[in-house]
Formats: C-alpha cells, structure tokens, sequence
C-alpha cells in the first residue's frame, strides 16, 4: 500500500481498534481523550491547544476556516496542485476574499512573491498554507520564514500540513503556526477518520471572541467541553482514538527527529532509483517532498494499465496523477512506517511489472536504493 494515503497500518495500531466501544461520556474515555492530545502535543512540537475531530482531514482544514474566516476578510493563498486550489474555494466559498498566489503544478510560488502580496494588500487576516502538496508532490521550503512574515503583518498562518505532519521537520512553535492541521491516515500510520488540529492561544481567543455558526466544527465548543468534561462534544470514533493513541505511542518510541530522518532516507532511495529508471520527478529538485514522491511516466506506459497491473500481479498499489496530469504522473506515498523493506519490494515491483509490460530497465536501481539505505542502520 504505497499510496499517498491512507497508508501501512502497524498490527499493534490495527488490534486497539478492536478494544470494547466504552462510554464517551465515561471516565475510560476520558483518560483516553487527555491522552491522544498529550501526546499528539509532542508530534506537533507545542505546548498550545490540539483538538481532535472525527472527520477527515479536509474536514479539519474546514473546521480552521469556518471558525477563523468571516465574511470579507482577505486570505492569502498560494496556489500550486488540487488541494491548494480546494483550499482557495473553501475560503472562497465560506465569504473570504482570496489573494491566490498561482504557480505552475510541479512548482510553487516563491517566499519573494508571498513577502509581495503582503506588502501589496493591507489587513491581511491569514496566511493558509498547504505545505506539501499531495497532488504534485511538492514540498514548500520556506515555511519558517513564512510564519516570521505572518508575525510581522499580525497575520494568522494556518499550515496543512495533512500530507507531512509527522514525516518531516514542521514544529508548529518554533514556525509561529497559529493552527496546523493533520490527519491520522498519513505519516502518522494510523487508520483514516481523525483529524488533528493545533491551535495557538491568540487563535483560540479570536474564536471564542467571534464565535462561528457551525455546530459541528464550533472548535470552542471543543475546548469547552474539554476543559470543563474532559471530553468531547459530540460521539467520537471510539475505535479509532483507540489506533491513534498507539500510533502516537509508536512515533514518540522511535523518536520524532529519527522518524523525520528515515522519510528523508526512503525517499532519496526512491529518488535516486526511479531515475537511474529513467523517471522524471515531477517537482523541481528543491521542491521535491519526502512523503510524496511524484514521477513523470516514461513514453509509451499507459498509466492505468501499468498501476492495475503492478496492483494484480505483485500486490503494490501506487497513485495516479490529478487533473490536466492525469494519466501523465504517478506518484508514491513514502510514509508512516516506510523502511527499507516497502522502498526495495516497491522498487523491484515496479522494474519486473514494467518487464512484463515490454519496457527495458536499468538493474542499478536496486543498488543504487540499497546503498542509501545503509543511512538507516
């Protein structure tokens, strides 16, 4: 299961899905609920707010906006794949007046043109930031310098970080994130259904102070509840905190920096083998994301042929491209609990399958995987 979410579950976070559904209003539930969040704190590197929801993570991203953005505000977003521009119509949609910063798919806007577009537009509410695009594969380097823009405009910056949370370096403090938000199918390895949000206190002042109309995503009504109930608002899934507190648990035991160390390893490998296979990555070389790894197809593979086929025959299932790429692109969720084994068995699936299918291909790869591989012992 190589795609870019939901990702490989470990056995040990699949079997506290199957502990007895309790009392969400009971004290088992509760000392569950204290800690996921406490632990959850760890992986966003915070000592401010995290709430969990039980939605997707496009559901968390919402939930930031409908209780941050009101009618008119201006939202800068830099525009660069499918979920930047969701994220723009969101905003959009919910009353707020968008600044899109486009770039090319593949690409993204420079920190130089973010630091323009505050300079340009007075009374900027927020900064929405995708920072790793899921359907490119591209990764913004600038996001510290980003916070440091959004502090000096007394703007609020919210990251989705959905797609590398957990995966790569992001620590929502020390990058002045006012809310960042994730989700549990991704680097975090668990099952698909919760969303994680952190949440600074000056953000969760403007909430309380302006309080939004949605019931569900009223996130100070979540804070209420926890700090008076010690518990939710609504029924959560019960099963899938259960996961998360184990995949949680996972994260801290290996270590967050030597996690973030192993995503950059497998991805290079990848890198460096899907070249010496004569695949084009899609991003430019500085934007390339260490969780999701997009490729150009080599001419002549028929995408959807060629992924079912690698599906049939040898159990790995990759993901195509989105929109005007479809069909052009494929790409790789490297992620959660990938390691040497899913880089080389993915690898030398995808050289035998395109065997199969009539193309020619480099048996270097593989060495060249394995030898940077060696990093992680």
């Amino acid at each position: 299961m190589m795609l870019p979410g939901p990702t490989n579950v470990p056995n040990e976070v699949m079997r506290a899905l199957n502990k007895p559904i309790v009392n969400h209003r009971g004290e088992t539930f509760k000392r569950l609920y204290r800690s996921v969040i406490e632990k959850a704190k760890k992986v966003f590197k915070t000592e401010q707010e995290v709430m969990i929801l039980t939605c997707s993570g496009t559901g968390g991203v919402e939930a930031s906006i409908v209780n941050l953005i009101k009618k008119g505000d201006k939202v800068i977003v830099p525009s660069f794949g499918e979920f930047s521009s969701r994220l723009a119509k969101q905003i959009s949609d919910f009353g707020g007046e968008v600044l899109e910063i486009k770039a090319p798919l593949g690409s993204a806007p420079s920190y130089e043109e973010l630091e323009e577009a505050f300079e340009r537009n007075s009374n900027v509410k927020a900064l929405y930031l995708v920072t790793n695009e899921t359907s490119t594969g591209v990764r913004i380097p600038w996001v510290k310098k980003a916070g440091s823009l959004c502090s000096k405009y007394d703007s609020f910056f919210i990251a989705d970080a959905v797609s590398n949370l957990g995966g790569d370096e992001l620590p929502v403090d020390d990058y002045n994130i006012d809310i960042c938000i994730t989700a549990s199918q991704k680097c975090l390895a668990a099952p698909p259904g919760l969303a994680l949000l952190s949440i600074s206190k000056r953000a969760r002042k403007y909430m309380e102070e302006n309080p939004t109309s949605s019931l569900f995503f009223n996130l100070p009504r979540y804070f209420k509840f926890f700090y008076e109930r010690g518990e939710p608002p609504f029924t959560p899934s019960i099963p899938l905190f259960y996961a998360l507190d184990v995949a949680l648990d996972l994260v801290i035991e290996e270590g967050l920096d030597k996690r973030i160390r192993r995503h950059k390893v497998c991805a290079e490998a990848f890198y460096e083998a899907l070249e010496a296979m004569d695949f084009k990555a899609f991003p430019k070389r500085e934007l390339r994301s260490q969780t999701v790894l997009a490729f150009w197809h080599r001419e002549g593979i028929n995408d959807s042929q060629f992924r079912e086929y690698l599906d049939q025959k040898y159990g790995v299932i990759i993901a195509g491209g989105f929109g005007e790429v479809r069909g052009k692109v494929f790409r790789i969720g490297s992620m959660g609990i990938i390691n040497s084994h899913h880089v080389i068995r993915t690898l030398s699936s995808m050289i035998q399958a395109l065997r199969d299918l009539g193309f020619s291909m480099e048996e270097k790869a593989i060495s060249l995987a394995e030898a940077k591989l060696k990093e992680l012992r």
